[in-house]
Protein backbone atom coordinates (compact mmCIF):
# COMPACT_ATOMS: atom_id res chain seq x y z
CA UNK A 1 0.00 0.00 0.00
CA UNK A 2 1.32 3.32 -0.82
CA UNK A 3 2.11 5.86 1.90
CA UNK A 4 -0.22 9.40 1.04
CA UNK A 5 1.50 12.32 -0.80
CA UNK A 6 1.30 15.67 1.73
CA UNK A 7 1.63 19.50 0.69
CA UNK A 8 4.61 19.21 2.79
CA UNK A 9 6.34 17.50 5.52
CA UNK A 10 4.11 16.46 8.18
CA UNK A 11 4.90 17.16 12.09
CA UNK A 12 7.72 15.53 14.10
CA UNK A 13 6.72 13.25 16.27
CA UNK A 14 7.13 14.92 19.62
CA UNK A 15 8.62 13.41 22.20
CA UNK A 16 11.24 13.00 26.01
CA UNK A 17 13.82 11.22 27.40
CA UNK A 18 13.15 8.38 29.78
CA UNK A 19 15.36 7.46 32.41
CA UNK A 20 16.92 4.35 32.14
CA UNK A 21 16.12 3.59 28.43
CA UNK A 22 17.28 3.98 24.74
CA UNK A 23 13.47 4.75 23.85
CA UNK A 24 12.11 8.03 24.12
CA UNK A 25 8.35 8.28 25.55
CA UNK A 26 6.55 9.97 22.65
CA UNK A 27 3.98 12.79 23.84
CA UNK A 28 0.43 12.99 22.64
CA UNK A 29 -1.23 15.52 24.53
CA UNK A 30 -0.47 18.50 27.07
CA UNK A 31 -3.06 19.17 29.86
CA UNK A 32 -2.64 21.47 33.03
CA UNK A 33 -3.99 21.89 35.97
CA UNK A 34 -4.83 25.74 36.85
CA UNK A 35 -4.55 26.86 40.71
CA UNK A 36 -3.89 24.22 42.23
CA UNK A 37 -2.26 25.30 45.04
CA UNK A 38 -4.49 27.76 47.53
CA UNK A 39 -1.85 30.04 47.97
CA UNK A 40 -1.21 30.41 44.58
CA UNK A 41 -4.75 30.78 44.00
CA UNK A 42 -5.02 33.83 46.40
CA UNK A 43 -1.77 35.20 45.07
CA UNK A 44 -3.83 35.04 41.47
CA UNK A 45 -6.48 36.73 43.01
CA UNK A 46 -8.81 33.70 42.60
CA UNK A 47 -9.25 31.80 45.90
CA UNK A 48 -10.51 28.05 45.76
CA UNK A 49 -13.09 26.21 47.49
CA UNK A 50 -12.86 22.68 46.64
CA UNK A 51 -16.36 22.09 48.40
CA UNK A 52 -17.65 23.69 45.68
CA UNK A 53 -15.70 23.80 42.72
CA UNK A 54 -13.67 20.90 40.84
CA UNK A 55 -10.24 20.93 39.12
CA UNK A 56 -10.21 23.27 35.73
CA UNK A 57 -7.88 22.68 32.75
CA UNK A 58 -6.36 24.07 29.28
CA UNK A 59 -4.15 22.24 27.31
CA UNK A 60 -1.05 23.24 25.15
CA UNK A 61 -0.03 21.73 21.65
CA UNK A 62 3.01 19.04 21.66
CA UNK A 63 4.93 21.63 19.74
CA UNK A 64 5.48 23.51 22.88
CA UNK A 65 7.62 20.94 24.25
CA UNK A 66 11.16 22.04 25.23
CA UNK A 67 13.58 19.70 26.92
CA UNK A 68 15.02 20.63 30.17
CA UNK A 69 18.69 22.64 30.34
CA UNK A 70 17.22 24.40 26.80
CA UNK A 71 17.78 27.89 26.38
CA UNK A 72 14.36 29.61 25.14
CA UNK A 73 13.91 33.17 23.23
CA UNK A 74 12.19 35.35 25.66
CA UNK A 75 8.61 35.50 23.46
CA UNK A 76 7.17 38.39 21.59
CA UNK A 77 3.97 40.28 22.87
CA UNK A 78 4.87 40.66 26.56
CA UNK A 79 6.86 41.90 29.10
CA UNK A 80 5.81 39.89 32.08
CA UNK A 81 7.19 36.50 31.28
CA UNK A 82 6.84 34.19 34.11
CA UNK A 83 7.76 30.62 35.30
CA UNK A 84 5.44 28.17 36.93
CA UNK A 85 7.19 25.05 38.42
CA UNK A 86 4.97 21.99 38.51
CA UNK A 87 4.87 18.26 38.66
CA UNK A 88 4.16 16.46 35.54
CA UNK A 89 2.81 13.11 35.89
CA UNK A 90 2.99 10.78 32.58
CA UNK A 91 0.64 8.18 31.73
CA UNK A 92 1.26 5.18 30.18
CA UNK A 93 -2.25 3.17 29.63
CA UNK A 94 -5.56 4.19 28.62
CA UNK A 95 -8.25 5.16 30.66
CA UNK A 96 -11.99 7.04 30.17
CA UNK A 97 -13.83 7.20 33.84
CA UNK A 98 -11.35 5.75 36.00
CA UNK A 99 -12.62 5.06 39.70
CA UNK A 100 -10.48 6.19 42.13
CA UNK A 101 -8.77 2.96 43.59
CA UNK A 102 -7.89 2.27 40.20
CA UNK A 103 -6.26 6.02 39.34
CA UNK A 104 -2.86 4.22 40.00
CA UNK A 105 -3.16 1.85 37.08
CA UNK A 106 -2.47 4.87 34.53
CA UNK A 107 0.93 6.18 35.69
CA UNK A 108 3.77 5.68 34.07
CA UNK A 109 5.94 8.04 35.81
CA UNK A 110 6.81 11.72 36.38
CA UNK A 111 8.76 14.66 35.41
CA UNK A 112 10.12 17.81 36.33
CA UNK A 113 8.06 20.83 34.51
CA UNK A 114 7.69 24.83 33.65
CA UNK A 115 4.36 26.26 32.52
CA UNK A 116 6.11 29.40 31.30
CA UNK A 117 3.67 31.93 30.78
CA UNK A 118 2.91 35.42 29.67
CA UNK A 119 1.41 36.64 32.28
CA UNK A 120 0.13 40.30 31.15
CA UNK A 121 -2.14 38.54 28.34
CA UNK A 122 -3.24 35.68 30.42
CA UNK A 123 -4.48 38.39 32.78
CA UNK A 124 -6.32 40.08 30.17
CA UNK A 125 -7.81 37.16 28.64
CA UNK A 126 -9.04 36.36 32.16
CA UNK A 127 -10.35 39.32 33.43
CA UNK A 128 -12.26 39.51 29.46
CA UNK A 129 -13.83 36.22 29.75
CA UNK A 130 -11.48 34.84 27.16
CA UNK A 131 -9.18 32.12 26.46
CA UNK A 132 -5.74 31.92 27.95
CA UNK A 133 -4.63 31.02 24.69
CA UNK A 134 -2.19 33.78 23.76
CA UNK A 135 -0.57 33.70 27.79
CA UNK A 136 -0.64 29.87 27.55
CA UNK A 137 0.05 28.15 24.48
CA UNK A 138 2.81 29.68 22.57
CA UNK A 139 6.24 28.35 21.33
CA UNK A 140 8.71 27.08 23.91
CA UNK A 141 6.30 27.26 26.31
CA UNK A 142 6.48 23.89 28.05
CA UNK A 143 9.61 22.18 29.40
CA UNK A 144 10.32 19.03 31.22
CA UNK A 145 12.63 17.03 32.11
CA UNK A 146 13.48 13.33 31.51
CA UNK A 147 10.61 11.13 32.32
CA UNK A 148 11.19 9.01 35.51
CA UNK A 149 9.50 5.83 35.06
CA UNK A 150 7.73 4.80 38.40
CA UNK A 151 4.72 2.15 36.56
CA UNK A 152 1.38 2.52 39.13
CA UNK A 153 2.83 5.09 41.73
CA UNK A 154 0.75 7.91 43.04
CA UNK A 155 2.95 10.45 44.04
CA UNK A 156 1.35 11.76 47.47
CA UNK A 157 4.25 14.33 48.73
CA UNK A 158 7.75 15.61 48.10
CA UNK A 159 9.14 18.89 48.24
CA UNK A 160 9.09 21.43 45.01
CA UNK A 161 10.57 24.58 44.48
CA UNK A 162 12.61 26.52 42.35
CA UNK A 163 15.62 29.39 41.99
CA UNK A 164 16.52 32.33 39.71
CA UNK A 165 20.16 32.88 39.27
CA UNK A 166 19.78 31.07 42.34
CA UNK A 167 17.58 32.86 44.54
CA UNK A 168 15.06 30.93 45.92
CA UNK A 169 11.41 31.93 44.35
CA UNK A 170 9.02 28.78 44.69
CA UNK A 171 9.00 26.21 47.36
CA UNK A 172 6.19 24.13 48.94
CA UNK A 173 4.78 20.05 48.81
CA UNK A 174 3.09 17.87 46.64
CA UNK A 175 0.81 17.09 50.46
CA UNK A 176 -0.69 21.04 49.19
CA UNK A 177 -2.15 20.04 46.34
CA UNK A 178 -5.68 20.93 45.75
CA UNK A 179 -6.77 17.99 43.82
CA UNK A 180 -3.92 15.36 44.29
CA UNK A 181 -2.51 12.83 42.04
CA UNK A 182 -5.52 10.68 42.28
CA UNK A 183 -8.21 13.12 41.98
CA UNK A 184 -7.02 14.56 38.98
CA UNK A 185 -6.63 11.36 37.05
CA UNK A 186 -10.18 10.53 37.73
CA UNK A 187 -11.62 14.20 36.94
CA UNK A 188 -9.86 14.53 33.64
CA UNK A 189 -10.56 10.82 32.69
CA UNK A 190 -14.72 11.86 32.96
CA UNK A 191 -13.90 14.63 29.84
CA UNK A 192 -11.39 12.89 27.80
CA UNK A 193 -10.26 9.17 27.02
CA UNK A 194 -6.71 9.42 28.62
CA UNK A 195 -3.89 7.71 26.60
CA UNK A 196 -0.16 6.34 26.81
CA UNK A 197 2.06 9.43 26.37
CA UNK A 198 -0.56 12.03 27.58
CA UNK A 199 1.28 14.65 30.05
CA UNK A 200 -0.89 16.79 33.02
CA UNK A 201 1.27 19.71 34.53
CA UNK A 202 -0.25 19.56 37.94
CA UNK A 203 -0.67 22.63 38.95
CA UNK A 204 2.05 25.50 40.53
CA UNK A 205 2.44 26.84 43.67
CA UNK A 206 3.10 29.97 45.17
CA UNK A 207 6.15 32.46 44.21
CA UNK A 208 5.37 32.99 40.66
CA UNK A 209 7.31 35.68 39.15
CA UNK A 210 8.74 37.22 35.81
CA UNK A 211 11.88 36.38 34.04
CA UNK A 212 14.29 38.20 31.68
CA UNK A 213 16.65 37.85 29.13
CA UNK A 214 19.73 36.04 30.46
CA UNK A 215 18.07 34.60 33.84
CA UNK A 216 18.72 31.13 35.09
CA UNK A 217 16.02 28.76 36.33
CA UNK A 218 16.72 25.76 38.08
CA UNK A 219 14.02 23.86 39.96
CA UNK A 220 13.18 20.31 41.17
CA UNK A 221 10.66 18.07 42.27
CA UNK A 222 11.71 15.56 45.38
CA UNK A 223 12.08 11.80 44.04
CA UNK A 224 11.43 13.01 40.52
CA UNK A 225 14.19 15.14 39.16
CA UNK A 226 15.77 18.41 38.33
CA UNK A 227 15.01 21.01 35.54
CA UNK A 228 16.75 23.76 33.97
CA UNK A 229 16.34 26.69 31.46
CA UNK A 230 17.81 29.45 30.61
CA UNK A 231 16.24 32.69 29.08
CA UNK A 232 17.44 33.97 25.98
CA UNK A 233 17.08 37.64 24.14
CA UNK A 234 13.43 37.74 22.21
CA UNK A 235 14.25 36.66 18.57
CA UNK A 236 12.70 38.75 15.23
Amino acid sequence: MNSPAYLWAPPPVYSLPVRGETARMPINRLFFVGRNYHAHAVEMGRPVDKAIERPFYFTKAPSTLVESGSQVAYPPETSDYHYEMELVLAIGASGFRVDPPDAHRLVYGYACGLDMTRRDLQLVARDKGRPWDLGKDFEQSSVVSEIVPMPETVLERGALALTVNGQPRQKSDLQKLIWNVREIICDLSLFYHLQPGDLIFTGTPEGVGPVVAGDRIAGHVEGVGEIALTIGSMTF
